[in-house]
């Protein structure tokens, strides 16, 4: 009884630890700064995308890298950071990682005939069809069944009436055009 108790309060200690989100390259991650001075935390306070090496850049700190750490480990290499720096003496913080895609740092671009043209927010797994109904869908006078997506220089044409193209997914810095339709309504 003694052993299960003890293995049971083993497990207890050792898997939450290990269940805690990572931190992923290419994400992002909230960062806010208690301890200090109310007119330094503006420095600090915000949304910092993690670069898809890993790595954040934090005033006065530079560098540090972040990929496959948990918020609060990172949360004290900060703090430490800060202290042995010597800019701040007891600085507190607290990370919000972007697990649950609530911070947008990433946009794609989305012009031609929708109804509302412009940057728009990248969500991580966004498809095609999500990314043209994020721009308010095509216009009467949008052809989707020759969507131009424009991705690391080269140009690809995709059909939104087929079901395999409205599932493509889309990435950060895509651009996506709908021309107009032919005078043959394609």
């Amino acid at each position: 009884m003694k052993i299960l108790l003890s293995f049971t309060l083993f497990l207890m200690v050792i898997i939450p630890a290990s269940l805690q989100a990572q931190i992923e390259a290419g994400g992002a991650i909230s960062i806010t700064i208690q301890g200090v001075p109310t007119g330094e935390q503006a420095r600090i306070n915000g949304g910092y995308p993690v670069s898809e090496k890993g790595f954040i850049t934090m005033w006065k700190v530079g560098s540090i890298k972040v990929a496959g750490m948990d918020s609060e480990a990172l949360a004290r290499r900060i703090e430490t950071a800060y202290r042995e720096a010597e800019i701040y003496t007891s600085p507190v913080i607290q990370i919000v990682a972007d697990s649950s895609d609530n911070l947008t740092v990433h946009v794609i671009t989305i012009g031609g005939k929708v109804r509302a043209p412009g940057p728009k927010p990248y969500r991580r797994g966004m498809t095609l069809y999500q990314a043209v109904m994020s721009a308010g869908g095509p216009t009467e006078f949008g052809a989707i069944n020759r969507i131009s997506l424009y991705r690391g220089g080269k140009r690809y044409i995709y059909d939104l009436n087929k079901g395999e193209h409205k599932l493509l997914k889309i990435y950060p810095r895509d651009t996506i055009d709908i021309p107009q339709k032919t005078v043959f309504g394609n």
